[in-house]
């Protein structure tokens, strides 16, 4: 994916749900999200394990389904063979982006991503990528 379109995605998706979000500060899970959070991003967790609990202002539900909102992002934050589980709901949803954390790659969820319209990153952190292009506050449309 060419770089300036992980500048546009970054950019525009103010809304990203996080898909296996931590309250380990120590963890990826969680302090990528704090990242962006701190930077202006809306985070909205998705976590069986954490349901009902508050991270980042909004309170962790325990699937993309109890999202009743559009999102702009999903940020998977899963190992790359536990993607496929997660296939059906990334669809139902349908995020502009679904965005595999760096480690995360599954060709064949990408290819139905994409066949739906649904744009995919990667193996790539939101986080390093964000830094890397020296991006502030995203827009707000």
């Amino acid at each position: 994916m060419a770089h300036d379109r992980k500048s546009e995605i970054l950019s525009t998706c103010p809304t990203v749900a996080v898909l296996g979000i931590h309250d380990d500060p120590a963890r990826p899970a969680n302090y990528v999200p704090a990242y962006l959070h701190e930077q202006g991003y809306r985070i909205l967790g998705v976590n069986p394990a954490l349901a009902g609990r508050t991270l980042f202002g909004q309170p962790v539900v325990a699937s993309l389904a109890e999202l009743h909102e559009p999102i702009d992002m999903v940020d998977v934050f899963r190992r790359s063979e536990l993607v496929a589980n997660h296939q059906a709901e990334l669809l139902a949803c349908k995020p502009r982006v679904v965005w595999l954390q760096l480690g995360v790659r599954n060709d064949a969820v990408a290819a139905a991503l994409e066949a739906a319209g649904i744009e995919v990153v990667q193996d790539a952190c939101t986080l390093a990528e964000h830094r890397r292009r020296g991006l502030g506050t995203p827009h707000r449309p």
